[in-house]
């Protein structure tokens, strides 16, 4: 138990994690030493550990999304993170969730769904894959975003100034700040020179560093000599990392859709980076974190 959550446990040799039925969400991530990869949701800073971002990524204006003309109360990162999952499986290496449309989620969002997700470890990596289909009869807009937390420093090396990110690409492209929430439309400069960006508190201080013309679908975390972890998402196009300055902790959120533009006011299905299923379509959303020593 942790803070009250009853949590389901599946390990390797390399790593184990615990993951909770309340938002299907990661809440601890250890190496075989029983170290903390995962940053553990103090309150302090941040109450979130690796949350599950649907039906959106990132904030809507007013919290509110139009759909078929009709306004609907949508907190930012959707309803998932704090909905009752239902445990379908449960083995060493592997747990399954389910989250179902119901009344109170089509409050919110009035389309038929389900979000299935799954963990499992083999050796040195946990594999996530969210699968989200559309049980309606019409286009069903939807995104999905991964958001977790990994401990800074990591439990090898506690010199914060030595981290940094390696991209597997070159990332020229600019990224995109923040305002009240919302997807500034005046790009900056990529922070990153070729694939390398080290990390620093002050970056931080404007807000997440969003990455919309993503090249990667892999980043490495950490220092030079010491093991670090490596985050794949194949299926998802952009990326956030955030921080509070000073935490303790940095987000590495691969995501299939954001934050609402600024003055933004059109139909869900509009926004950018939302993706639309079609009747009976699903999709897969992928993220795997790699422990390399």
């Amino acid at each position: 138990m942790t803070g009250g959550l009853s949590l389901v446990r599946i390990a390797s040799e390399e790593l184990s994690a615990e993951i909770t039925s309340l938002g299907a969400e990661l809440q601890w991530l250890r190496d075989r030493d029983g170290r903390d990869l995962l940053w553990n949701g103090d309150p302090a800073w941040w109450m979130g550990r690796a949350p599950l971002l649907f039906p959106i990524v990132g904030k809507v204006p007013g919290d509110q999304v139009m759909i078929d003309g009709k306004l609907f109360p949508l907190p930012k990162h959707g309803f998932a993170r704090v909905s009752d999952f239902t445990l379908i499986d449960a083995k060493a290496q592997r747990v399954a969730f389910e989250l179902r449309s119901n009344a109170s989620t089509r409050a919110l969002y009035p389309f038929d769904f389900v979000l299935r997700v799954t963990y499992a470890i083999d050796g040195a990596t946990l594999s996530t894959r969210a699968v989200v289909a559309n049980e309606g009869a019409e286009m069903m807009p939807v995104s999905f975003g991964y958001h977790p937390a990994f401990r800074w420093p990591l439990p090898y090396d506690e010199r914060r100034g030595d981290y940094e990110f390696i991209f597997e690409r070159d990332e020229p492209g600019a990224i995109r700040g923040l305002a009240s929430e919302l997807i500034l439309d005046v790009p900056r400069p990529s922070p990153v020179e070729g694939r390398r960006l080290g990390i620093n508190d002050e970056m931080f201080e404007p807000g997440a560093l969003i990455f919309t013309q993503l090249s990667s679908r892999s980043v490495t975390y950490g220092a030079a000599g010491i093991p670090f972890l490596r985050v794949d998402f194949p299926d998802m196009p952009q990326l956030g990392i955030w921080t509070k300055p000073g935490a303790p902790y940095v987000c590495i959120e691969p995501w299939s859709g954001y934050a609402a533009p600024v003055g933004f006011s059109g139909e869900l299905g509009d926004k950018p980076g939302t993706t639309l299923l079609a009747p009976g379509q699903s999709r897969i959303f992928a993220m795997d974190i790699s422990l390399l020593l």
